[in-house]
């Protein structure tokens, strides 16, 4: 119970004790001829009642709460019978009926009391006046209506209680599932970020320092050694930075430095730097101003896929075409390598080799988290095509055209020629 309730409970427990030491008093102070008897049944009747609260059956169980109720009721009409002034106790014994008996026992009890409270004062009267009736049964009708009024509160403020509760609940429960959800953005994220920066920057640089190796036991002067030697230095460093970068949640610093064009062509002439595969950038259409999330998405599907035409392919030579059209930006990477089959390639944790399956998956995870697409044609022995559209955020603001691209530095005259074949295979 309530503190509340406590305190209106005891109000009640003070009330009836007040009004059977009242009507004591008055039956002495009157030297009324049953003073005793009223006295004596005051007395029972405080007795019987100070009983019931400290049996706890009469509070859980109906029945015993009824044989409670008898007792109290049969003193009572016992008291009313010997001083009108019992016909006081009625009020008291409302609440305490309505409180412990169900509605449907609890409204008869009332009005047989309230009967017996009219019949026996006007017994003792002689008369049955209208103030006579009105009064128990006004009495009475204030009882119930308190009663019901309270129980209407009490049920509706269990209900919103209720509701509130599970209103607590599901908002743990949803604030528990976006932090599962969030964790495994960041965990998919950091792989791809991690697949796409530093396992290639790390293969790159694993072919140079072979490449070095080799140089080194055919020259012992270490002449050409020393230039792998530099690539490898400085492709750590852009690596490193790029894992600072992506740790702060920055765009990549290849973007820093410019445009996406500019980025692609410079991705161009690395690759064909490290790794021998002549790489031809172009652009096509009036570039558009994207946002950062855009052009990393398509920088990074960009050295995912010329990655894997070095490392798995065995491409002699690569197209990489970035188009600006109406609606979206496309990027297409075209290589004459192997080839493979789309369908036959294992997804990440399928049971496929340590490393493999990722990369086509993050490509195609980075191209749907910005409403895009992507396209993978490939067969074997006919080279891989991989194509990736995005459409336009609003509004798109078209820039200046950039200069017309030139073939990567460092490629062979003839486009068939195969690269070294130390630096083609990861």
């Amino acid at each position: 119970m309530t503190p509340a309730l406590r305190v209106l409970r005891g109000c009640l427990h003070l009330m009836v004790a007040a009004l059977l030491a009242l009507a004591a008093v008055r039956a002495v102070a009157d030297h009324s001829p049953d003073a005793p008897a009223v006295v004596g049944a005051a007395v029972l009747l405080l007795a019987v009642y100070a009983v019931g609260p400290t049996l706890p059956p009469v509070r859980t169980s109906t029945a015993a709460a009824v044989l409670w109720l008898t007792a109290v009721m049969a003193v009572w009409a016992v008291l009313l019978a010997l001083t009108p002034l019992g016909v006081w106790l009625a009020f008291p014994l409302f609440f305490v009926q309505l409180h412990l008996l169900p509605l449907r026992w609890a409204l008869p009890a009332v009005l047989v009391t309230t009967l017996v409270a009219i019949g026996g004062f006007g017994w003792h009267t002689r008369t049955l006046t209208v103030g006579t009736v009105v009064g128990p049964a006004l009495g009475a009708a204030v009882a119930v209506a308190v009663v019901l009024g309270y129980q209407a509160l009490y049920r509706e403020s269990e209900q919103r209680r209720r509701l509130i509760e599970e209103l607590t609940a599901a908002r743990s429960e949803l604030a528990a599932a976006e932090h599962a959800a969030g964790v495994l953005a960041e965990r998919e994220r950091l792989a791809r970020e991690i697949h796409d920066t530093l396992a290639q920057g790390l293969s790159s640089i694993q072919l140079l320092l072979r490449a070095a190796e080799r140089a080194m036991e055919q020259r012992p002067d270490g002449g050409a050694a020393l230039g792998h030697v530099q690539q490898a230095r400085q492709a750590a460093v852009d690596n490193l930075a790029e894992a600072r970068r992506f740790v702060r949640a920055l765009s990549p610093p290849d973007l820093e430095a410019g445009s996406l064009p500019a980025a692609l062509e410079r991705l161009c002439v690395t690759t064909a730097r490290s790794s021998g595969l002549p790489v031809h950038c172009q652009v096509s259409g009036a570039p558009v101003e994207l946002p950062t999330p855009h052009e990393v998405a398509l920088l990074r599907i960009a050295q995912s896929a010329l990655a894997n035409a070095v490392q798995h392919a065995h491409a002699g030579r690569a197209e990489l075409t970035l188009s600006y059209m109406d609606t979206e930006v496309a990027l297409d990477v075209v290589d004459d390598g192997t080839g493979f089959a789309p369908d036959a390639v294992p997804s990440p944790g399928s049971g496929a080799a340590e490393g493999t399956g990722f990369g086509l998956a993050a490509m195609r995870a980075r191209a749907r988290a910005l409403r895009g697409t992507l396209a993978v044609e490939s067969a074997p022995g006919e080279g891989t095509a991989v194509a990736v559209t995005l459409p336009y955020p609003e509004p798109a603001v078209p820039r200046a055209p950039a200069a017309a691209p030139s073939p990567a530095p460092g490629a062979p005259p003839t486009p068939g020629t195969p690269p070294d074949p130390e630096q083609a295979t990861a």
